[in-house]
């Protein structure tokens, strides 16, 4: 480009973030954005921010679909060059990504081009922190967890004019949300901690994340939690018109794919309406039936105790196979009512009948007693490969990996008479009276999911290739 040109688009680049984003892209990874419409929507919600035509504002969109890339190191960046002195207090679920953004946001603001397009902004000569730099004109970057203290640091000024902003991106850590305690943990954090570091009223607060739950953070404030009115931009990645919202990253075939799915999950983190769950987690008629376990198939026994009698949860032994062609079967179904030395009976006559080839998975029930009753169980089991882990999340949460892949066809099961039994408990899952065969099912999955050495949430859409390598 010519000097005019690179003069030019600077110009541009300084009064339009949409502009500086595209802009910024191009300097640093020297090839063109791959853009949805969806981008610009969230420049322009946040040039709103900054004109003080918005001082609330929730932005609802998928994850890995920019808005961290937009809202939070650009906007920040953006904010700094138009005031220097701006102070910006940035926060997510995990204090060691809001400071890996704060960093990125401050390389952004000693590049070159970034240089080039507002040259007043210099960073102090002791600004190393990646969680706490600053100006020499009197601006801040603080960056936290959503747990974390803020002593001592706020956002905005006591001026007109924009000044700086609180941003909370993605508030929540996805397998946590279901719980009532931490999502509760995260709204007294905003109430009791971060609602106070404003420096003014006209401090702005913008609230950027993937929907996980309808009592979540941004669920909270949108029904009036905190007595504010809130602007809401919500962004579905499948359009009412049946369109895909971004193709180059999620064509419609690979939405409706990622829907059928874990409809729970896509309902909440791609479309922005999460609902309680109504029974439709699984989708049973998926499973087809075969006649025997393929050879070189990988099998994992894990249970879920009941470990009462009479009219008590049943106690079920699953075993789940991983297939050469990497699908999944349900090799047998161990499902009886029992007390504890049934219970024992039960591991050890499978484990027997199963092999030492195949690993057996046990709950450890909080508190010493679980841990003694692992002790005594592993020591009935001496010479089978044993392993013993808490349970981690609840139902829904444990179970949606391993429903993806039902719900997709990648799971089959040996021709029993156990067959229907399980099928019915998966259909009305998680609102059956029992749900053992699909707990002690997840917990053989997650087996195989640590195997691999893969995070058990990358098994939601593991069965559609990604298209493209798009931006953050």
């Amino acid at each position: 480009m010519t000097p005019e040109e690179i003069a030019a688009a600077n110009i541009l680049a300084r009064e339009d973030l949409y502009f500086f984003s595209r802009w910024m892209f191009y300097q640093r990874k020297k090839f063109k954005w791959l853009r949805g419409p969806h981008h610009k929507t969230i420049c322009d919600a946040l040039m709103r921010v900054y004109r003080g035509e918005s001082k609330r504002l929730i932005i609802n969109v998928a994850p890995r679909y920019s808005k961290t890339e937009l809202a939070v190191v650009n906007f920040i960046a953006w904010g700094l060059g138009k005031n220097p002195d701006s102070e910006f207090i940035h926060a997510s679920y995990s204090g060691a990504l809001a400071v890996n953004n704060a960093a990125q946001c401050r390389e952004l603001v000693r590049h070159p081009a970034y240089q080039s397009i507002f040259p007043k902004v210099t960073l102090r000569d002791d600004s190393q922190a990646k969680h706490d730099w600053r100006t020499t004109e009197g601006g801040v970057v603080y960056a936290t967890g959503t747990s974390g203290t803020i002593t001592g640091f706020g956002a905005g000024k006591m001026r007109s004019g924009f000044g700086g902003a609180i941003i909370v991106d993605d508030a929540h850590k996805a397998d946590e949300a279901r719980s009532d305690v931490m999502r509760q943990n995260v709204i007294d954090w905003f109430q009791n901690t971060l609602e106070s570091r404003t420096n003014s009223p006209d401090t702005p607060i913008i609230i950027i994340m993937q929907r996980l739950h309808e009592n979540d953070l941004a669920g909270w404030l949108l029904a009036g939690g905190n007595g504010e009115k809130w602007d809401h931009v919500c962004i579905k990645t499948l359009q009412d018109d049946g369109t895909a919202l971004w193709p180059e990253k999620h064509d419609k075939a690979r939405l409706l794919q990622m829907k059928m799915a874990a409809p729970y999950t896509f309902a909440g983190q791609y479309q922005q309406a999460p609902s309680p769950p109504e029974g439709n987690i699984f989708k049973p008629d998926q499973i087809g039936i075969i006649d025997a376990v393929p050879a070189g198939t990988k099998l994992v026994r894990a249970w879920d105790f009941g470990a009462t009698e009479g009219d008590g949860d049943p106690t079920a032994g699953g075993k789940l196979g991983k297939m050469p062609d990497g699908r999944y079967i349900i090799a047998d179904m161990v499902h009886f009512q029992g007390g504890p030395e049934a219970v024992e009976a039960a591991l050890r006559n499978t484990a027997n009948a199963d092999g030492k080839d195949v690993e057996v998975s046990i709950p450890q029930d909080p508190g010493q007693a679980g841990k003694s009753q692992v002790k005594y169980l592993t020591k009935q089991l001496e010479g089978f490969t044993v392993h013993s882990s808490p349970e981690s999340g609840d139902k829904i949460t444990r179970a949606g990996p391993f429903a993806s892949q039902v719900n997709v066809g990648n799971v089959v099961m040996i021709k029993a008479d156990w067959n229907e039994k399980l099928k019915d408990e998966m259909r009305v899952f998680p609102n059956g009276t029992h749900d053992d065969m699909v707990d002690a099912l997840s917990r053989a999955f997650a087996r195989h999911v640590d195997g691999d050495n893969m995070g058990i949430f990358d098994f939601y859409t593991q069965s559609v290739p990604e298209q493209v390598e798009a931006t953050q």
